[in-house]
């Protein structure tokens, strides 16, 4: 198998942990097979740059001076709001040329910019989504996933979303186990699908501001499997059910019942990846009933079975 050269474009003002966290897991792969990868880091001229957490990166290289790799990572970060025009031409002549493109967070304004985008589906971080649409309207943005794979060009979200992608990535050269192994040693989930949301339940709604709303959010967390529909929330709440779920939905921004299924989901996910327990039993546990009823929300929202799911991102099952 030929070596691999994986190339991370480095700018003032870069979020370090775009780069950082892939170039570890990269990193980790040609570790445990040497020979797959070789990692290089390269700006406009080879100088030093400061990220906007004050780290100093030194490349290896200018970017002049590189071969066009087998994978081109492009981080995000400040430095994405107004970049070189020359590391824009640069993107638009060599990006082409990669046989995979790789953007981390708000990296895939970049990627815009240089026209790579067009026609294509991607992401970004949710609070750059917008932006990105508006300013490339050629660019088809799907602000949910946490990374988008169209053709030889991904794109991720936020930050740490670039782990999630460079572990599939190395899944794809280096197989599930290799990909399994990195994640238990960075000590992250195993891998996150691609289209699961960027945000969890609790992060994707706002906390309300009253107690007693408040409340309710707890009890829907720490309770899936009770009864939670809008009538037994609403009497939690001392509220009528109609008056209950407008001011729900008006303080939290999502309506009761769409918070219960993420809650849900959420729930059912860490436990078939993170205990033995049988999908009857897990489908009890979150509050689904019967595991048909989990399985239609499985596909629904994560477009895979349990039993799939749990395949793909544990190292062991037991069903």
């Amino acid at each position: 198998m030929a070596q691999r050269t994986v190339l991370f474009v480095l700018l003032d003002d870069v979020q370090s942990l775009d780069v950082t966290g892939p170039l570890e897991v990269f990193a980790g792969a040609e570790k445990h097979t040497p020979g797959t990868y070789r990692i290089r880091t390269a700006t406009l001229d080879g100088a030093a740059v400061r990220a906007s957490s004050g780290l100093t990166l030194v490349p290896d290289l200018s970017l002049t001076d590189t071969q066009d790799p087998h994978t081109l990572v492009v981080p995000g970060g400040n430095g994405t709001r107004n970049p070189d025009p020359a590391l824009t031409d640069w993107l638009r002549e060599h990006g082409p040329r990669a046989e995979r493109l790789v953007s981390v967070c708000t990296g895939a304004i970049l990627l815009a910019a240089a026209g790579l985008l067009d026609g294509r589906r991607a992401t970004t971080h949710w609070a750059y989504c917008d932006k990105l649409a508006r300013d490339h309207p050629a660019v088809e943005v799907d602000p949910d996933p946490i990374f988008v794979r169209d053709g030889h060009v991904a794109t991720s979200a936020g930050v740490t979303s670039g782990i999630d992608l460079a572990l599939a990535l190395v899944e794809e050269d280096l197989g599930r186990d290799v990909a399994l192994n990195l994640a238990r040693h960075l000590v992250v989930f195993l891998r996150r699908p691609g289209n699961q949301a960027q945000f969890s339940a609790q992060l994707a709604a706002q906390t309300a501001q009253r107690e007693p709303l408040r409340e309710v959010q707890r009890w829907i967390t720490e309770h899936p499997d009770d009864d939670l529909t809008v009538e037994s929330l609403a009497a939690r709440a001392t509220l009528s059910p109609r008056h209950f779920a407008r001011a729900f939905q008006s303080e939290t921004g999502m309506t009761p019942g769409r918070y219960v299924d993420r809650v849900r989901l959420e729930h059912a996910r860490r436990l078939l990846e993170d205990t033995h327990d049988g999908v009857e039993e897990i489908s009890r546990a979150c509050g689904y009933g019967t595991p048909e009823a989990m399985r239609r929300a499985f596909v629904k929202s994560l477009g895979t079975a349990p039993a799939e799911y749990r395949r793909r991102f544990r190292p062991t099952t037991v069903q």
